[in-house]
């Protein structure tokens, strides 16, 4: 008779991944905001918003704290009248929303973590924290992607309607950096505003709320967590959504488990950039992120990354026929072959277009990156052992990774040509070019539907996240105990 071996019992944070309402659609600005400031009127005793920033087009930029009244509901510091009590402070907990405008899975997360700290006494009491929650950091950002948030499985429309900004206009990427030759201190309005609300909050704990496209589900940890890496598996298990087991964001990036990575560090980026004869100055490093400006209160970082579309490959181990190296060599091809076309588009209409787009913009970043990540690509597959063979989930990731950066710059750059043509402003070599483009950029969306996969709930994705903020968050009240 089989002898069956005695399993870990699962973190109770496992089962908070189905708690999250059913949605069909990702909210807009405004109605992010409207719900929390609804819960500062439905629990005045236990939320409180306050500005923390203005964005570059004007907008206030608020944070919502969610609070037991006996923990003060004010700005941390001296004159928060919480601050004079006796006794050990409160841990201060840090979520923030809309680091990257795409991302749209982290609204939803935080306003199901706000609501459910104001209804549940039990959840509150727990942690015994002061959340801060800040639902969109970007804004401006935000409003350019919702086009596609009513409709958010049609990965056509999403394709149409992206927008992500260039690395010196992201929020997440745009903190003080100095290493080497690099040197970085043009911080964004957005970036100073979370600046500051982490040196005031000095949090225990922050999370950055990220999503992908395609995959598997796969998480950024500031430091090694061995307790915690079961219940991180067990999350998207739960409900049946796949790790990504194959190749990580960067090659430079420590792997802590499976699906589990340290941050990724810019240091880190500028030393493999260096190794493979890329030179890191030339526009592929900006600044730092949140979670390294964050480390110096010795905070713990989290970021669950989720997919919105999932595939079976994800996560498949098995070896396929083709070797590691050239399957790198494969994918430096292609994205240098993706970066010609949009360069070609590009250099074409530059002389005739009139207007500096957000979109303009970053196309121009990413185009001129990639012939770099192509170098780096071709580089790095020269280091691989030549007799290693790929396995089914690093295959998918190249190749998905690939279609992304089709659908991605490709749809900017159509969105970019469409500005001039609906201010008026576009000659016949804009609208000429334009419709190249939409023609090659139409065949690349036929041929990443293979790789899309299905569409995941949106209520699967927030409560991942949901759970793993949860879970990781519990390990500061008492890091010699497992999460949970």
């Amino acid at each position: 008779m089989a002898t069956s071996v005695a399993q870990p019992p699962l973190s109770p944070w496992t089962s908070r991944a189905t708690d999250v309402p059913r949605t069909d659609a990702y909210p807009t600005v405004d109605q992010l905001l409207a719900s929390f400031r609804e819960l500062t009127v439905t629990h005045p005793t236990l939320v409180r918003e306050r500005r923390i920033g203005t964005s570059r087009l004007g907008e206030p930029i608020p944070c919502f704290t969610v609070a037991e009244p006996g923990l003060g509901l004010g700005e941390p510091g001296p004159d928060d009248p919480a601050s004079a009590e006796p006794g050990p402070r409160a841990p201060e907990f840090l979520i923030v929303g809309g680091v990257h405008p795409n991302e749209p899975v982290g609204y939803v997360t935080a306003l199901h973590l706000a609501t459910a700290l104001c209804q549940d006494p039990a959840l509150r009491g727990h942690f015994g924290a002061r959340w801060h929650v800040v639902p969109c950091i970007d804004p401006d950002g935000a409003r350019l992607n919702e086009g596609w948030f009513a409709t958010p499985f049609d990965h056509r429309r999403y394709g149409r309607h992206f927008y992500r900004p260039a690395f010196t206009e992201q929020v997440e990427w745009t903190f003080p950096f100095a290493y080497k030759d690099a040197y970085f201190d043009r911080a964004l309005p957005e970036t100073l505003a979370l600046m500051r609300l982490i040196d005031d909050t000095r949090p225990r704990f922050l999370t950055t709320l990220h999503n992908g496209e395609l995959g598997g589900v796969y998480y950024y940890v500031s430091r090694p967590l061995p307790a915690l890496h079961d219940t991180l598996h067990a999350i998207p298990a739960a409900l049946g959504i796949p790790l990504e087991t194959g190749e990580p964001e960067a090659p430079f990036v420590p792997r802590h488990a499976e699906a589990v990575y340290g941050c990724i560090d810019m240091r880190d980026a500028y030393d493999h950039l260096e190794s493979v004869g890329v030179d890191p100055t030339a526009g592929a490093i900006a600044g730092t992120s949140s979670a390294d400006y964050a480390a110096r209160h010795g905070t713990l970082y989290l970021a669950t990354e989720v997919p919105q579309w999932t595939h079976p490959d994800a996560d498949d181990t098995t070896p396929t026929g083709e070797r590691y190296a050239d399957a790198v060599r494969r994918r430096a091809g292609l994205l240098r072959e993706t970066g010609t076309v949009l360069a070609g588009t590009l250099a074409a209409v530059a002389p005739h277009l009139t207007l500096d787009t957000p979109f303009l913009r970053a196309v121009r970043a990413f185009v001129d990156s990639l012939p770099d990540a192509a170098d780096g690509e071709t580089a790095r597959a020269a280091t691989e052992d030549g007799d290693r063979v790929a396995t089914v989930a690093e295959r998918f990731g190249f190749e998905a990774g690939v279609h992304v950066v089709r659908v991605r710059y490709g749809g900017m750059l159509l969105r970019a040509l469409a500005a001039e043509t609906g201010a008026g402003s576009a000659t016949a070599e804009v609208h000429r070019n334009a419709r190249e483009l939409l023609a090659v950029y139409e065949g690349w969306q036929e041929q990443a539907a293979a790789w899309v996969g299905e569409p995941l709930p949106i209520a699967a994705l927030a409560g991942i996240q949901y759970a793993a903020i949860l879970a990781t968050a519990a390990t500061t009240l008492d890091p010699t105990t497992p999460a949970g």
